[in-house]
């Protein structure tokens, strides 16, 4: 491991040149901030399909119902309120993306800004969401394929059957071969699915329009006949959330990105956008086209068995739309596969950066000749199925991806206002407008949005993230190579999660809470709660050397051809 250099001072690329560049400190300068092995050679539209890719999966097939069974007709606020929230994330990442883009960016920025155990901390959270992601979306084509083939599927209980969960493992298998093809193939197939995915729910959106009974906005109890307990809990628990996740996954692959100061901001602003736009008009016309003879008893009580086992293509079928139903439930393999196999590859690439870290052991950071990091990629898969066995289903397992995203996504705030006072001359290709309001502001978001999950949630995922901090801390004692720790700068962390866990238990969400906090001042205290968070965490972290030497430590070449690849920095 390359020692500190006396001085490091950050390296940028010319947006005008598209090179990479050295700013010189009075003492010495560093090489760009890279990873080793890995290739650019993913252009904008790959980059941005990543994200869209990731963004309409399975969550279009179910989100709609979802939603509108907890909220009513005012499901569409949830997916509005959800979509005003992460565009503030999504503006976020696109400039800590352009700043340093490298694999598994989210899995990093932290550790840039706070040191390594806060770096740990977020870059264990994201490794954890990513690593679930494909084994919901094989849940999906199991759920839309009982259809044909009943016996995969118990919708009794919501959940796979024992041949459909052989077949789910069978389905990530396929996921994790095709990610050991050159990414550059992954992102061209991932780009063709992507074309597919967008145009179908377009074509739903057109087709359902047609069909519009503009009456049942105002059905079952009126436009929010649950209150907004009923459409904050949506946004968190059926799926609205989850469905507009995953606009960060350019960042994952940034490492990867051809002209990533360029193209790495348009690929998420753009994916997000679009994938935004997509779901409020899904909901609006899955609203419409509703038979109104469904909406008899609200709804919360929908009763067509193809509508609750696959919400569009039922709806399809029910109102005599065959061919439209056909073409969804054949989307509802595509659409959920697609998603996977980015999933798949994010997975790995953000346990190559956290092996680069030194919080995964260096074989993380292994890539083939292809510049695969295979043994990231092999245990992204055998993580996934772990997921499968304690939950068995698509709903069961949308909350905790939800929490452990946007927990995921409370970094970021904090990172770029770091960054900001770290190193307010770097060269920042996309530039966050109003950092004082919309930095704070973004980070109440994301501890809102993991509030309406329900302390039934946060306390399984705090299990999974005990499990983690031990599994690190037992290599990290055995890694003798690592820096010391950087505690000071992360005294917070576990005021925050543990004060996070103590709001939610109190609070009004989930069946677990005790419901002591008053509705309304629920709201208000954890918001006060992040503010407080927020500033101590910018006051907490590192300083400009501190921070400099810690990106300068990345500041990696290339191996030669037919070198071994590098374990770390």
């Amino acid at each position: 491991m390359r020692p500190y250099s006396t001085a490091v001072w950050p390296t940028y690329a010319d947006p005008k040149e598209g090179s990479v560049m050295a700013t010189e400190s009075p003492v010495t300068a560093v090489q760009p901030v890279q990873d080793v092995g890995l290739r650019r050679d993913v252009g904008l539209i790959g980059g941005m399909w990543a994200s869209e890719g990731s963004i309409i999966g399975s969550g279009w097939l179910f989100g709609a119902l979802g939603a509108i069974t907890l909220a009513g007709t005012a499901g569409i606020l949830s997916w509005v309120i959800t979509g005003a929230v992460f565009s503030v994330l999504a503006l976020v990442y696109a400039e800590l993306g352009g700043m340093y883009p490298v694999a598994g960016g989210t899995a990093r920025f932290q550790h840039y800004a706070f040191g390594s155990v806060a770096g740990m901390s977020f870059g264990f959270f994201s490794w954890l969401q990513a690593a679930a992601v494909a084994p919901i979306e094989c849940y999906a084509v199991m759920n839309y394929g009982s259809y044909y083939w009943h016996s995969i599927y118990d919708p009794k209980n919501g959940n796979v059957t024992g041949l459909g969960f052989g077949m789910t493992i069978v389905l990530m298998a396929v996921f994790t071969g095709l990610n050991f093809l050159a990414v550059r193939w992954v992102a061209f197939t991932n780009s063709g699915l992507v074309w597919w995915k967008v145009a179908v729910p377009l074509l739903a959106i057109i087709v359902l329009f047609t069909k519009f009974h503009g009456a049942n906005f105002g059905a079952g109890g009126g436009f929010m006949p649950y209150g907004w307990h009923g459409v904050l809990s949506a946004i968190s628990v059926a799926g609205v959330a989850f469905a507009l996740l995953g606009f960060e996954q350019a960042d994952q692959l940034a490492g990867e990105i051809k002209n990533p100061q360029r193209n790495l901001p348009l690929a998420i602003l753009g994916g997000f956008l679009i994938g935004t736009i997509i779901y409020v008009l899904l909901q609006i016309v899955f609203i419409g086209a509703l038979p109104p003879s469904q909406l008899a008893h609200g709804f919360a009580n929908i009763s067509d068995k193809n509508i609750l086992a696959g919400p569009f293509a039922g709806l399809a079928g029910l109102i005599g739309l065959g061919w439209l139903a056909l073409i969804l439930r054949i989307d509802a393999f595509i659409s959920p596969f697609g998603t996977g196999l980015i999933y798949q590859t994010s997975t790995s690439r953000v346990g190559y950066g956290l092996g680069r870290n030194r919080y995964y052991p260096p074989i993380f950071t292994w890539v083939d000749r292809n510049g695969v990091p295979w043994f990231s990629l092999i245990i992204s898969f055998l993580a996934g199925l772990v997921f499968l066995l304690p939950f068995p289903g698509w709903h069961s397992l949308v909350s905790l991806i939800t929490l452990a995203t946007v927990l995921m996504y409370a970094g970021a705030p904090l990172s770029i206002a770091a960054f900001r006072s770290q190193v307010p001359e770097a060269n920042r290709p996309f530039r966050m407008p109003y950092i004082p309001v919309l930095g704070p502001l973004a980070f109440i978001c994301a501890n809102l949005i993991m509030y309406w999950t329900g302390f039934q949630v946060v306390w399984k995922l705090g299990v999974a993230m005990v499990i983690g901090y031990v599994l690190i801390g037992i290599w990290m004692a055995f890694d003798k190579q690592r820096e010391p720790l950087e505690w000071k700068s992360a005294i917070w962390l576990p005021f925050y999660l543990v004060g996070f866990g103590i709001l939610s238990w109190q609070g009004q969400f989930g069946p677990d809470n005790t419901g002591r906090m008053p509705a309304g001042w629920d709201l208000l205290i954890v918001a006060a709660f992040a503010v407080g968070i927020f500033y101590w965490a910018f006051y907490s972290k590192l300083s400009r050397d501190e921070m400099l030497k810690i990106v300068g430590l990345e500041a990696a070449k290339p191996p030669e051809a037919g070198a071994a690849p590098a374990a770390g920095h």
